[in-house]
């Protein structure tokens, strides 16, 4: 973990740190005293307008303040790993956050790209962020995380990776929060393989929620179907499916989404 600088964000108390894995931006924010553990894929969009999408962040660390405050709580520590797409790779973020085992597996893209399934590289991608990535920066802040306190989100492709990485790492994290996943990467075929890949119920909580305007209005098939798997699967109170009328696909619809998800992680 190589250091490159530290920065405030307005409304959030501290700085924020930024770091190199191997080439992987990774920015933090680790709150004093806190308990509770959140991992963010596209961390460029999580505290830094200056990387993010169209200078929008999710105003993660704002709204943990907010939820985990009126709980009685200290903010949760907030990793946030950065994609890795780049002049040279454009399709890094694609390679990062494609669930692999489905595709390898047969289901097929019903999107048209360039890249073919040998190049797809997620499940490293997630043991760089549960073996290298995590422990050694809460090593570094001097963090215990607990799996019953730790949780995951992403938005989009990242909403697949969350999923993508209950399924893969079970004992990891116990709370997988998905904003708008692309289930049109692969539709129904694509649900069945990352839903079922799933722990049991018992010791896990999943959040799903999407827009119903431009790209997310197309999720709807998907997700209905979804929603009708996870109930066959016996997923009860440890699942919440939400819809949000007039959001879009975007960072500013994900940030009012947030907070909703935080208070969901926090039920007992």
């Amino acid at each position: 973990m190589q250091p490159i600088s530290h920065f405030q964000v307005r409304g959030v108390p501290g700085l924020v740190n930024r770091v190199n894995f191997g080439g992987r931006l990774v920015d933090f924010w680790a709150p004093p005293k806190a308990t509770h553990l959140l991992i963010t894929h596209d961390g460029q969009n999580v505290f830094d307008p200056r990387t993010s999408t169209k200078r929008f962040t999710w105003r993660m660390a704002q709204n943990a303040i907010q939820v985990f405050e009126k709980a009685g709580l200290t903010p949760p520590v907030i990793i946030g790993v950065f994609h890795s797409s780049n002049k040279s790779d454009p399709y890094g973020r694609f390679k990062d956050l494609t669930p692999q085992k489905p595709f390898l597996n047969g289901v097929k893209p019903l999107i048209e790209t360039e890249l073919t399934v040998d190049q797809l590289h997620g499940d490293k991608y997630h043991e760089k962020i549960a073996e290298d990535i995590v422990p050694t920066i809460c090593n570094a802040i001097e963090f215990q995380p607990a799996f019953e306190r730790t949780a995951m989100i992403g938005s989009s492709m990242g909403g697949l990776a969350t999923l993508n990485a209950l399924g893969l790492r079970e004992d990891f994290f116990s709370t997988a929060l998905a904003f708008s996943p692309h289930w049109v990467l692969g539709g129904k075929p694509l649900v069945d393989h990352v839903l079922k890949e799933l722990p049991k119920p018992g010791k896990h909580k999943i959040w799903m929620s999407r827009g119903d305007k431009k790209l997310d209005a197309s999720y709807k098939h998907d997700q209905e179907y979804a929603d009708s798997l996870m109930h066959q699967l016996g997923w009860r109170n440890e699942y919440k499916t939400q819809i949000y009328k007039g959001a879009g696909h975007n960072e500013r619809a994900w940030a009012k989404q947030v907070s909703d998800a935080f208070r969901f992680w926090l039920l007992d």
